[in-house]
């Protein structure tokens, strides 16, 4: 087979391949104390999640196959196939607690919108590879990007999902921090992103949303309402201490006083038993996977494997960052799930293959 080479066994991506699959597995072993009264045994979400852990495995080794350079010529198919997924949603989709994301197909329900964040960083890749990387960005430039984010990015708000389509943004966003992109034009990008945000909050937010933002700011005003997740939140990991309070001995997590545990909000969780060494030795991995991501963006032999990896760094760093913000009260609540941690296949299936591209590049940068 054209993409199978000794070479790249031999310099197969050890390093991100055992930081991610640990992640994995912490995500799992968390799962199980997200589970209220977990302790009679191992609850399905976690058997779950471990099965969703097994089939990322073998998506990501399979990402590895083909040449990533070929992955150009898909990325519109992938890109267009994601947004017919996002339409088939809000036509098919079943309305679960208010939402409309998830597609039914062969009996499994798949967000689309998941591994839509990997279609748009591909199609990105594809699109700035292709400009002259000596000449600086103009405003022109940015109408195709620009447009090829916001189309689903508008179709994910329409479900709702408010967090999901800001990650899109965000991702996209990033790539303007490794483009020759001159001050004046971030400047006018940044008044025109605090006038995009006056017109959300008048005609794209919901109540319940702008309810969250604004018990954000004085979390008091409702402590028993819109305020109880982030109040609970810091009272798991305020408890849990140096050390933490033990596996399965977390009161918050096990007497579900904390809502959405295990999703949204899983670090509290970890923070609550694991305590502060527990939560950093997790966040010291998830630094791991981006630093060693930079690292295998700057030794790319190409553009387009560079831009690729950034994007798999920006889709991992956003999300945590936002996520475990979130936890802490130092963000509003908009719903942004922990990658690799928080329950969910299809988000831990779009981490994996993000990875995936991530290794591939790194491999075939000695066989190019």
């Amino acid at each position: 087979m054209p993409g199978i080479d000794r070479r790249l066994i031999q310099h197969f991506e050890w390093p991100l391949f055992g930081m991610v699959l640990l992640l994995g597995v912490i995500g799992v072993v968390n799962l199980i104390s997200a589970a209220p009264g977990s302790g009679a045994g191992i609850p399905a979400t976690a058997w779950r999640q471990l099965l969703w852990l097994g089939v990322g495995v073998a998506l990501l080794l399979a990402c590895l196959v083909p040449d990533y350079r070929i992955l150009e010529r898909l990325a519109i198919p992938a890109y267009v196939a994601c947004i017919a997924a996002l339409i088939a949603v809000l036509f098919f989709g079943p309305i679960i607690n208010g939402t409309q994301r998830w597609l039914p197909i062969f009996g499994l329900r798949v967000q689309p919108s998941e591994i839509t964040k990997v279609a748009v960083f591909l199609v990105l890749a594809r699109v700035l590879q292709r400009r002259p990387s000596n000449r600086e960005i103009g405003l022109p430039d940015l109408l195709g990007p620009l447009a090829l984010v916001a189309l689903p990015a508008i179709l994910i708000l329409r479900q709702p999902d408010l967090g999901t389509a800001m990650l899109l943004v965000l991702v996209a966003g990033s790539y303007l921090l490794v483009s020759p992109t001159p001050v004046r034009l971030l400047t006018s990008l940044g008044v025109g992103a605090l006038a995009a945000a006056a017109a959300g909050w008048f005609f794209v937010l919901r109540d319940y949303q702008k309810e969250r933002l604004l018990t954000f700011l004085d979390p008091e005003q409702d402590p028993l309402g819109a305020a109880y997740h982030s109040i609970q939140s810091q009272i798991a990991v305020g408890s849990g201490g140096l050390f933490g309070r033990g596996f399965l001995q977390g009161p918050q997590s096990q007497l579900d006083f904390l809502p959405e545990q295990q999703t949204d909000f899983v670090f509290s969780v970890l923070g609550e038993e694991w305590g502060f060494l527990g939560a950093c030795f997790v966040l010291a991995l998830y630094l791991g996977v981006m630093i060693r991501g930079l690292m295998i963006a700057h030794a790319s032999k190409d553009q387009h494997g560079a831009y690729l990896v950034f994007g798999v760094v920006a889709l991992f760093f956003w999300p945590i960052a936002i996520n475990v913000a979130m936890v802490l009260n130092l963000f509003p609540v908009v719903g942004i799930s922990l990658p690799m941690l928080s329950y969910g296949g299809s988000s831990l299936l779009t981490c994996m293959i993000a990875v995936g591209l991530a290794m591939n590049v790194s491999m075939r940068r000695y066989v190019f």
